[in-house]
C-alpha cells in the first residue's frame, strides 16, 4: 500500500464538485453542412435544426461549392451574421433564443435552417417574420413549416 493517497473528507468534496463543474460547463461545437443533396433532398443544411445551449458554437461547413448562410432572425441582443461563400465559418451562441437562417443563393429552393439556443425567447419576433421568408421559397416552402414545428417552448 505504498502508492495509496488518503484524502480528507473536505478534499473529496472539492474533487467531486470540481469534476461536476468542469463537466457541466463544457460547450459543444455543432457542425452544419451546406449540401447540394442530403437526407432531406436537394439544397439543404444538415442538420437543418440544432438544439443548442448558451456558450456553444456552430460551424457552417461548405461541403459543396456555392453555399453560405445568412441570419434572418436572431435572438434579442445577438448580432446578425453572414458566412462567406465556400468557407467554413463559426458563430458563437451567446444569447438565448432562435436563429432562423438561409442560404442566399438557394433560398428559393428551400435551403433554410434554425438554431434554438435554450428557450425560444424571441418566438413572437420569429413568428412575425417567418411568413415573409416562406413567401420567398418557390420549391419546398414546407421546410420553413417543418422548422417551426421543431421549436421547443
Amino acid at each position: 500500500m505504498k502508492n495509496v493517497i488518503l484524502l480528507k473528507p473536505f478534499q473529496c468534496v472539492v474533487f467531486v464538485f470540481a469534476g461536476v463543474f468542469v463537466h457541466s460547463t463544457s460547450a459543444a461545437d455543432w457542425e452544419i453542412k451546406m449540401l447540394n443533396f442530403g437526407a432531406k433532398g436537394s439544397m439543404v443544411f444538415e442538420p437543418d435544426f440544432v438544439q443548442a445551449e448558451v456558450g456553444d458554437t456552430v460551424t457552417f461547413i461548405p461541403s459543396n461549392s456555392g453555399h453560405n448562410a445568412r441570419s434572418y432572425v436572431v435572438p434579442d441582443g445577438a448580432k446578425s451574421w453572414k458566412t462567406p461563400v465556400d468557407k467554413p465559418y463559426t458563430i458563437a451562441l451567446e444569447q438565448e433564443g432562435l436563429h432562423l437562417f438561409y442560404c442566399p443563393p438557394h433560398l428559393m429552393m428551400g435551403m433554410v435552417g434554425m438554431i434554438q439556443v435554450e428557450l425560444a425567447s424571441n418566438l413572437d419576433k420569429l413568428m412575425a417574420k417567418a411568413p415573409k421568408l416562406r413567401s420567398k421559397v418557390a420549391l419546398k416552402p414546407e421546410r420553413v413549416d417543418e422548422l417551426l414545428r421543431q421549436i421547443r417552448q
